[in-house]
């Protein structure tokens, strides 16, 4: 994606959000765990539902457990192996794109900024690095942070150079009011918000509208290929232990259309035989961990792991997010 684009969209999410003033005001959850000084306690434990399960119920915002020298970068080329942490062209590196000086995130985790110096978001202090855990996915590309990048077959990668090395990723998605893949929604600048029921999450994304449905009513993942593929697919959660697993099959894949089956915003594809098995953690009241398995043998030679973190959003509410399918923006400002 050309740094026009980037800065064009930017630009235009800043444009359509409302002031402060005319969104919901702060309100004061009483359930939330303070500190003596009424701040938020978000090392406290995390909440839980009448029946003893983590209640996940809550405003998140993508944060970061990145080891020093490794950000939310924008990735390289399709097949290019990923640079060692902390090397010059490494993802969130002094001097690589995406890195600033000292090697922190440079993308609206701790700096709150996008491409083109314009703030996204509030900024959102990192957690910890956890050397145990899988790799970190990448807002821009998925595998950013994977030794030797995705594991593509031929297929995948001739889909993924056309999107990012011919077209400049004009066609993710997000730039088109489309809905958009797992990896891109969880880690959007725009805040998303849980609601969990005994036998439903729904999620809404800020970004694009996005809304999912997880069931958690016993009923059984749908046979792949039997249902009409849906854009979020179809989803069932189980427990283990503290651990929510959640399965997801029968998605549109990129076969679909140019606008399909996108893991994120370079154009990593899945195809429609593609299954998402996330594996949802909330260790501390304010921090959430998102550990997702792509399993997508058309697509991948392999199933490959990331984690996505988040933190809680105390006391603030998702804003109205409207994009239509049909918009003319990119147009209107000569991108197209």
């Amino acid at each position: 994606m050309n740094r026009l684009t980037s800065l064009a969209v930017a630009l235009a999410v800043v444009a359509g959000s409302v002031s402060l003033a005319a969104q919901w005001p702060k309100f004061r959850d009483p359930s939330i765990p303070r500190t003596a000084q009424g701040g938020v306690n978000y090392d406290a434990p995390p909440p839980r539902t009448t029946d003893g399960k983590i209640d996940f119920t809550g405003v998140w915002m993508r944060a970061s457990s990145a080891p020093p020298g490794r950000g939310r970068g924008r990735g390289a080329a399709a097949g290019a192996p990923a640079a060692p942490a902390g090397a010059a062209g490494a993802a969130g590196a002094p001097g690589a794109p995406g890195g600033i000086a000292g090697g922190q995130p440079a993308e609206g985790v701790g700096a709150g900024r996008g491409r083109g110096n314009v703030s996204l978001e509030p900024g959102t202090a990192s957690f910890p690095f956890d050397p145990t855990g899988p790799p970190l996915a990448t807002f821009f590309e998925a595998g950013g942070n994977i030794e030797g990048g995705l594991p593509y077959t031929p297929w995948a990668l001739a889909i993924r150079k056309q999107r990012f090395d011919v077209d400049k990723a004009k066609d993710n998605p997000d730039a088109m009011c489309f809905p958009m893949g797992f990896l891109q929604f969880h880690q959007q600048p725009q805040p998303r918000k849980m609601v969990q029921t005994k036998q439903l999450i729904i999620i809404e994304y800020e970004a694009n509208y996005g809304l999912r449905h997880i069931y958690l009513d016993g009923r059984p993942l749908p046979k792949q290929g039997d249902p009409q593929p849906w854009w979020y697919g179809y989803s069932v959660g189980r427990w283990e232990g503290d651990t929510l697993v959640v399965e997801t099959n029968n998605l549109r894949g990129a076969e679909d259309s140019p606008y399909d089956g996108w893991l994120d915003v370079n154009g990593s594809p899945y195809s429609q035989q593609a299954t998402f098995t996330e594996r949802y953690r909330r260790p501390t009241f304010g921090h959430l961990i998102i550990d997702t398995t792509v399993n997508d043998p058309k697509a991948y030679t392999r199933p490959w792991t990331v984690r996505v973190d988040q933190r809680v959003m105390a006391d603030e509410e998702p804003i109205e997010f409207i994009c239509n399918e049909n918009q003319q923006f990119r147009k209107r400002i000569k991108i197209d």
